[in-house]
């Protein structure tokens, strides 16, 4: 493993990496990914960092021949009846062997490089086991006929090569999709305002070790030490990312072959999409705070009890609530998340003439103000909490330690005195929840804490434009 001396950003840095995305008020956050039907990829060489600064070898997709590869694989965004084509091709030394993708969910034809164990794969242009260079590409074929969320990964040693980095994600868009008012699969209990994918994946750092100072003796070492049977891994990703690179903004510079950043952002009553792709070969309970989530899909395949018929019928009728999600290996989940901040007894935009705001047309200083079981149809405010006090008092800001994402007020959208040097990464006053495995050791990197599979959701304040 190779040590990076600098990468601890400033704060200001870190904070213009958080925004770096343009903003459009009243948008919505849609996943990034390569859009179309053909697609090619070189399997290559490259590295990842982690959050506490250590470089790990792997083996990723690249969609450009002249670029490193990525982790995880680039994310497809395909539409419901596409033909679509994946071109594959291998870069990596001969020693490393031959290499293939398999589309779970996907009837797939495959033409091109050498026959494999589960599919064609692509084999190096000097491997002596191929004739030519046409031996080394395969072309996977299959159409995406139904909406969801998909999972592809190597079909060649898939418990050595999804470990080195093989594995992505494929959202298939229902017929029809309005990216302003998108649904996951063409139904209306499927709607959401913002979309957010996360592929959980894990490394164990000796097997990439191992590789990375030589192929031949590496493969050796692993199978002799049977560390691809006796497992242990030491950092957990999200998107690619542990914590707390995971709540960069994409497309840092520093971090070139990791472009998927995963922190979530929503306002109050909205409505977010959650992906879970769960890549690796270990189960990981995703608990997202702030409130529970409707699980509407299952390896896209929407939860109803009249399959086909979710428009006219009843639509994911066979959800279920729940406060974490259990990605088991090779699954997929699709949930609805939102918060409003109802029930919590307290007015969440505060009292007195500095925080005057109306609920439902009622000032906080009318008398009389809270208004049981309204709420307000732009701030999402629960009315029977209008013009309440917070009810604790504060302690003394001498006394307290500040975390980054602490506004200095506990009001939604109003900024409050710190210390210098202190907060700086929540600048709309939103509320903010870490959403992370709920396995402890999968929130360090390599024992270290804070780190490993974590991320934060801030729900901004209404008005609050979100890319």
């Amino acid at each position: 493993m190779k040590r990076q001396l600098l990468r601890l950003a400033p704060v200001p840095i870190v904070l213009a990496a958080l925004l770096l995305l343009p903003t459009v008020a009243g948008a919505h956050s849609l996943i990034e990914g390569l859009t179309g039907t053909n697609f090619a990829f070189t399997v290559k060489e490259g590295y990842v960092t982690s959050g506490d600064g250590i470089s790990l070898y792997f083996w990723g997709l690249s969609p450009d021949p002249a670029a490193g590869p990525q982790y995880p694989a680039p994310t497809l965004i395909l539409n419901q009846g596409d033909t679509i084509t994946v071109t594959l091709r291998n870069a990596l030394p001969v020693a490393a062997g031959r290499v293939s993708l398999v589309f779970p969910g996907m009837e797939v034809s495959a033409t091109g490089g050498v026959p494999g164990l589960l599919t064609r794969e692509a084999a190096q242009a000097d491997d002596p086991g191929t004739v030519g260079v046409d031996e080394s590409a395969v072309v996977y074929t299959f159409t995406a006929s139904r909406p969801g969320t998909f999972l592809y990964n190597s079909g060649t040693r898939p418990e050595l090569q999804v470990e080195m980095g093989v594995l992505g994600a494929i959202v298939v868009r229902p017929t029809g999709f309005n990216p302003v008012a998108g649904t996951a699969y063409g139904d209306a209990r499927s709607a959401f305002d913002h979309e957010y994918l996360f592929v959980l994946s894990e490394m164990d750092p000796r097997i990439h070790q191992a590789l990375e100072f030589g192929i031949p003796a590496g493969l050796a070492t692993i199978e002799a030490s049977n560390w691809l049977s006796e497992y242990f891994s030491g950092y957990w990703f999200l998107n690619g990312r542990t914590a707390p690179d995971s709540m960069l903004a994409p497309h840092v510079p520093w971090m070139p072959t990791q472009p998927y950043g995963s922190m979530v952002r929503t306002r109050p009553g909205e409505s977010v999409l959650m992906r879970v792709v769960s890549g690796g070969r270990d189960l990981h309970p995703f608990h997202h705070h702030g409130n529970h989530a409707r699980v509407i899909a299952k390896d896209a395949r929407l939860l109803e009890s009249a399959p086909g018929q979710g428009v006219a019928n009843v639509g994911p009728d066979l959800g279920y609530e729940v406060f974490t999600i259990q990605a088991i290996p090779g699954e997929t989940v699709d949930a609805i998340f939102s918060w409003t901040g109802k029930g919590m007894g307290w007015d969440l935009y505060g009292t007195g003439e500095k925080y005057e705001h109306t609920c439902n047309g009622i000032s906080v200083n009318d008398p009389g103000a809270t208004q049981p079981g309204v709420t307000d149809p732009v701030t999402k405010e629960d009315c029977g909490d209008h013009g309440k006090l917070f009810p604790v008092v504060l302690p003394e800001p001498l006394d307290l330690t500040f975390g980054g994402f602490y506004s200095g007020s506990p009001y939604l959208g109003t900024l409050g005195s710190l210390p210098p040097g202190q907060g700086g990464l929540n600048p709309n006053a939103g509320f903010t929840f870490m959403w992370h495995s709920h396995t402890e050791k999968e929130l360090t990197n390599f024992d270290i804490f804070p780190g490993g599979m974590m991320t934060m959701l801030i729900v901004e304040p209404p008005g609050t434009p979100i890319p």
